[in-house]
């Protein structure tokens, strides 16, 4: 865990680093050459970020590579016109406000768009330094998928050997480059490959040094895929911050936040507990703004929202008293009716309605008239001076806050009402109490806060339950197992004994626990394995890279030409220890081409009989 704690926010809240590329600097110039050999260019030709160095002979072959980039590109508005051209990898500085104009060259893993590819190629080169003239006179070691189709290569050599004019070029696949890179050299080694990066994820057996690529898996499931699945389940989560849930951010919780469960259903189960919650979620704090936007208006916007309150006070407090005025003299037409069947001498109806209001004389029926009559005259009075009030706007420039005193009732007001109160229980609504002025307590802070809890572990999960985004794949454990038993018993036995991992998406920490506990599920009883995490997943396949050039610096028979490619075109392949194997494609002739030439020629010939004969 990378990220630092933010310090005054709480415990396990994190801020958002937002990291921002340096542009790279151009070097004047590249190594001097080495002897007759000049010296080569290693290439790690990623489809999330592309590595580029110098492999400099000697003790010390040099720190690790001198350029790392994205590897995307987006061509600058108006380049045509003589704007800003495109630009490349860490020039575009911030990925995010470009997002909608970024373009890659690559179509999951294959570079398929060769216009981009050489962007990216003269970013690299110009930025290392090559100091040729109209050409790269440096040999190249490239990397590439796995199973990489015939056209694609024939693209690349053609970009490379006809655009930049390079001498020769050597192609390897990246995982291999690492596998060899951690295992001992001068070695025969066997094993299995597990290698997951951006876009997808890779099972390759390895018998006797040599890529056996009949048996080669591919699950098109990486980084890429997870950090879109984060992405969607935070969006879901928190709606109100969809623009703040970036891509860029997701791909940083799941590099700094994210880890791989043992079982992933007993961990579910953990998540379930309040205290285990509590203790592991992480919170991920948005940028957000303190300043008020009260504090941004003016003396007059001001003064203006002030009057607008009160009139909002006035005319709230009218429509309280005309609902205090209605009731009240619903009450008092009550009691005078009550005084008429006094007067009209209807003495049973009259005595029964005394009863039913709690009164002992009509004495005291006359007070509690009098009394009440009073209120609804006071009540009309008020009526009408805030009627006037509203219609006279006056100008208040203090910044106190506007009078609240109409919104309570007067003291003779709650005298009558109480007055009343014994005779009309049922009815007589609470008494308006003064309306106290709370300031709202409300942490910005907490409200700009991602809690990140299970999806810490469900957006990595994906690699080995792809069902989790609805892909119909088979996961890392099952095409395993479907890999192991394509071999014999005692091949099997071998290959398990150095299952090697490698690739950025395989940087997880529990990782190597959870690939030890699915093999030791599939593996018979008391079988024995042997799991190893490359020292460094994301650029041993460069430094694979790299030892490779060195060691094969003199030896023709693994580099392709300029003369292999003139002669055998641009999809041929000279085999390696880290190479894809060479499948030629042999196109059959045409059967119809054959019988329209041999209908051909026994229409000549008969057409020459005729005319001898006619001779």
């Amino acid at each position: 865990m990378a990220a630092a704690t933010a310090a005054g926010l709480g415990t396990n809240v994190f801020l958002f680093r937002d990291a921002r590329a340096a542009p790279d600097p151009v070097l004047e110039a590249g190594p001097v050459a080495h002897g007759s050999l000049p010296v080569p260019l290693v290439l790690d030709n990623g489809s999330f970020q592309a590595r580029a160095g110098w492999a400099c002979p000697g003790p010390d072959p040099g720190p690790e590579p001198r350029l790392q980039f994205r590897a995307v590109c987006a061509r600058g508005r108006g380049g045509a016109r003589g704007g800003a051209g495109p630009q490349v990898g860490n020039a575009l500085g911030s990925l995010e406000p470009l997002r909608w104009m970024l373009r890659s060259p690559f179509d999951r893993n294959v570079p398929v768009n060769l216009e981009l590819q050489e962007l990216l190629l003269d970013y690299s080169f110009q930025h290392l330094g090559v100091s040729s003239q109209g050409c790269v006179d440096h040999p190249i070691v490239l990397t590439e998928a796995v199973c990489t189709p015939l056209y694609s290569r024939q693209m690349m050599s053609e970009l490379l050997f006809e655009c930049y004019g390079i001498p020769k070029v050597a192609y390897g696949i990246d995982s291999l480059f690492s596998f060899y890179h951690n295992n001992p050299k001068n070695m025969i080694s066997s094993g299995l490959i597990i290698s997951s990066g951006y876009q997808c994820t890779h099972i390759l057996p390895i018998l006797e040094g040599r890529l056996d690529a009949r048996n080669c898996k591919r699950i098109n499931l990486g980084g890429s895929q997870a950090a879109g699945y984060l992405q969607r389940l935070l969006q879901l989560k928190y709606p109100g911050h969809l623009a703040a849930i970036t891509l860029s951010r997701m791909e940083e919780i799941l590099h700094e936040h994210s880890y791989i469960a043992e079982d992933y259903v007993e961990e579910l189960q953990k998540w379930r507990c309040p205290d285990y919650y509590e203790n592991n979620v992480h919170k991920m704090q948005l940028p957000f703004s303190s300043k008020l936007l009260g504090s941004t208006l003016t003396s007059e916007e001001k003064q203006e929202r002030r009057q607008q309150q009160q009139r909002r006070l006035q005319e709230l407090n009218a429509r309280r008293r005309e609902e205090k005025l209605q009731l009240d003299q619903e009450r008092l037409d009550r009691l005078l009716y009550v005084q008429e069947l006094l007067e009209d001498g209807q003495m049973d109806q009259f005595h029964k309605a005394l009863i039913e209001l709690n009164m002992d004389s009509p004495e005291e029926l006359q007070s509690y008239i009098q009394k009440l009559s009073a209120a609804v005259e006071q009540a009309k009075q008020k009526i009408l001076q805030a009627e006037v009030s509203l219609e006279v706007d006056v100008v208040d420039s203090k910044p106190e806050t506007p009078d609240l005193e109409q919104l309570e009732p007067s003291l003779e007001d709650v005298e009558n009402i109480n007055d009343f109160e014994p005779l009309f229980s049922e009815e007589t609504p609470e008494v308006e109490k003064p309306v106290a002025t709370v300031q709202p307590v409300f942490n910005l802070a907490a409200y700009h806060q991602l809690f990140v809890g299970t999806e810490r572990i469900r957006a990595p999960e994906i690699i080995f339950q792809p069902s989790l985004i609805g892909e119909e794949q088979a996961g890392i454990a099952e095409t395993l197992q479907y890999i192991l038993d394509r071999y014999p018993k005692d091949v099997q036995e071998l290959l398990v004994q150095n299952v090697f991992l490698t690739g950025g998406n395989m940087m997880y920490p529990g990782m190597k626990v959870r690939i030890e506990k699915e093999l030791l599920e599939m593996r018979p009883f008391q079988s024995s394995f042997q799991v190893q995490l490359a020292s460094n997943p994301v650029l041993d396949a460069w430094y694979g890279a790299r030892d490779w050039a060195l060691d094969h610096l003199d030896n023709e028979d693994v580099w392709i030409t300029r003369k292999d490619y003139e002669e055998k075109g641009g999809g041929y392949l000279r085999e390696h220890c880290a190479s894809n194997v060479y499948v030629p494609i042999h196109l059959p002739r045409q059967a119809a081409r054959s019988a329209e030439a041999q209908a051909s020629g026994k229409g000549s010939g008969a057409s020459g009989g005729g005319a001898s004969e006619q001779a």
